[in-house]
């Protein structure tokens, strides 16, 4: 009787200890495991979605060709994306050519309802968010700085204007879009800005505005185009970078060329409106990215990438 009392004791201690060592092991890292492998409440929140991702000015060219359009840029942080838009009997179908066309790949399948989607997700309403007038956008760690999507109208731009329009009515009924009324610019989670046929002057003609124009970077002071440029109107001005600089990124960048860049990235923003090159050099690599270093150092705004990792990392 002796002997199993003192077993039970013995075991006792033992499990008192072994408790005791446990608590007395559990550090930071112990912590940190328990609360992710239990899926704690306490690491929750809201508007986690895009959680430690910093926006960058990167434009996602061609966004579509990405394993998942749109949510593979918002995971290296790009901060402007391109849909190809083509109207084939009233719908809106996204793919750089027709043959590229599927019934399923929609402009509102592929961009219009994941956006929505993740703006709501970002703006929960609770007692908490009573009072919040503004809506965040879709990054956590920047809430107030827009996405800026560009629609690239393949098909007849005046025509296929309105067909867009309508197809960002469930954006704009929540006020998710970047908004242009009664003489004042209000920024929203989205800045839509329309490039390829995008229709100039009935894009002007929008009273209100959220749908904007991809203005032409080499032209802007061109009288001819009969257009007073500014950011209500252009909040982006494009150019292809083969014409208007031709660098190939291999050997030292001429004078000349360098002035170019500077010229009308100065233009843009003398107007208040960001500067693109597109179709700059993809390959070599070095090349590639002697071009982007030599664009960002002139002051061009926004680095249009096809490798939206490499980009990322730059």
């Amino acid at each position: 009787m002796v002997s199993m009392l003192t077993a039970i004791l013995r075991g006792a201690v033992i499990v008192l200890f072994t408790a005791t060592c446990a608590e007395a092991k559990a550090t930071v890292n112990n912590q940190v495991t328990l609360l992710e492998e239990t899926n704690s409440s306490l690491l929750r929140y809201p508007t986690q979605f895009t959680q430690n991702i910093v926006p960058k000015n990167i434009h996602s060219h061609n966004d579509y060709w990405r394993d998942v359009p749109l949510l593979t840029a918002l995971s290296y942080g790009v901060g402007s994306v391109e849909a190809d838009v083509w109207l084939v009997n009233g719908t809106l179908y996204v793919g750089h050519e027709v043959a590229a066309l599927t019934q399923d790949r929609t402009f509102a399948s592929l961009y219009v309802q994941p956006l929505v989607k993740i703006i709501q997700g970002q703006n929960p309403k609770n007692v908490l968010t009573a009072n919040q007038t503004q809506p965040n956008g879709v990054w956590d760690t920047a809430s107030g700085t827009a996405l800026q999507l560009l629609v690239d109208i393949k098909t007849d731009g005046v025509t296929t204007l309105p067909w867009v329009l309508e197809a960002l009515q469930p954006l704009r009924s929540q006020g998710f879009l970047t908004t242009y009324a009664n003489g004042s610019l209000s920024t929203g989670p989205v800045t839509v800005v329309g490039t390829g046929n995008s229709p100039l002057e009935p894009i002007k003609a929008l009273e209100p505005r959220d749908y904007f124009f991809d203005a032409p970077l080499t032209q802007l002071r061109d009288p001819s185009l009969n257009t007073t440029w500014d950011f209500t109107l252009s909040p982006l001005a494009s150019t292809d970078y083969g014409t208007a600089v031709g660098w190939s990124g291999i050997g030292d960048i001429s004078e000349a060329q360098r002035t170019n860049i500077t010229k009308f990235v100065d233009d843009a923003h003398s107007f208040g409106i960001k500067a693109r090159f597109w179709d700059t050099p993809g390959w070599p690599i070095q090349a590639r990215d002697n071009v982007w270093r030599e664009l960002v150092n002139d002051g061009a705004d926004w680095l249009n990438a096809d490798d939206l990792e490499a980009a990322s990392q730059f």
